[in-house]
């Protein structure tokens, strides 16, 4: 229970909840270092250390100094700074109508990419490439053609690169791949990495992303622009407000 009493330091409780709370305000990487029994005793030992200094506070009447009248007055103004800024934002929302507005108009955000599908045969001269090539005109499948000749490593997988758009390959081999005819063989195609005989495997067409699938994407990104907007617009109107002096 968040209210189990833990320790006492001169009458004050230190709670569960005092342990959680305080758990909590530790970076992801502190806080791996106080976890089970043993280190959340350590924990503990802590906020009771943090309790005797605030005792002896309390008792020398640390909060009537002038010092610690100042360091509390910057503490307020930069709470109620950021608690104005804090409030601002979060008044912010962005409805679904909204996100589905902005799909609508903006279709080319969410457009997929033209892919193919191809398998390979990697050798070094384009004589070695005709002589496979012949093999597969005379029956040869092309999986095992890959695996007995490709030194590309993905001859394991019969010469299968698995789908990939325009941009991912070579020129000269992505030209080739994306212009050929589905489940037909390339003449060589010479690369920077030798000749290479193509199957193309599967084609897929580019299409839009459904507006279920990006929603979330699309409010989030919303919510950031009017949040900025709100907060440039706020800081107009206070400067119209206020008086502002560079010295």
């Amino acid at each position: 229970m968040s209210n189990k009493v833990l320790a006492k330091v001169n009458g004050r409780e230190i709670t569960e909840g005092d342990l959680n709370g305080f758990f909590q305000t530790l970076g992801p990487q502190v806080q791996g270092q106080f976890q089970g029994e043993q280190g959340r005793n350590r924990l503990l030992e802590e906020l009771i250390y943090q309790e005797l200094f605030y005792a002896e506070a309390v008792e020398t009447k640390l909060e009537e100094t002038a010092e610690f009248k100042e360091e509390l007055e910057k503490m307020k103004q930069n709470l109620m700074k950021q608690f104005n800024i804090k409030t601002l934002v979060e008044g912010v929302a962005v409805e679904s109508g909204e996100a589905e507005a902005f799909y609508n108009q903006n279709p080319h955000f969410f457009q997929g990419q033209e892919q193919v599908e191809a398998s390979h045969i990697l050798v070094d001269t384009e004589e070695e490439a005709n002589t496979i090539l012949t093999e597969l005109n005379g029956g040869l499948e092309f999986a095992e053609a890959a695996k007995k000749y490709s030194k590309c490593p993905s001859n394991q997988q019969g010469g299968s690169l698995g789908a990939f758009s325009r941009g991912q390959m070579v020129p000269e081999f992505e030209q080739a791949a994306f212009e050929m005819k589905l489940n037909e063989v390339s003449a060589p195609v010479q690369t920077q990495f030798g000749y290479h005989l193509i199957l193309k495997t599967a084609e897929h067409s580019a299409e839009t992303q459904p507006f279920d699938a990006v929603q979330d994407q699309i409010k989030h990104q919303l919510l950031i622009q009017k949040q900025n907007a709100a907060y440039i617009g706020k800081v107009e109107a206070l400067k119209e407000k206020y008086t502002i002096e560079k010295m």
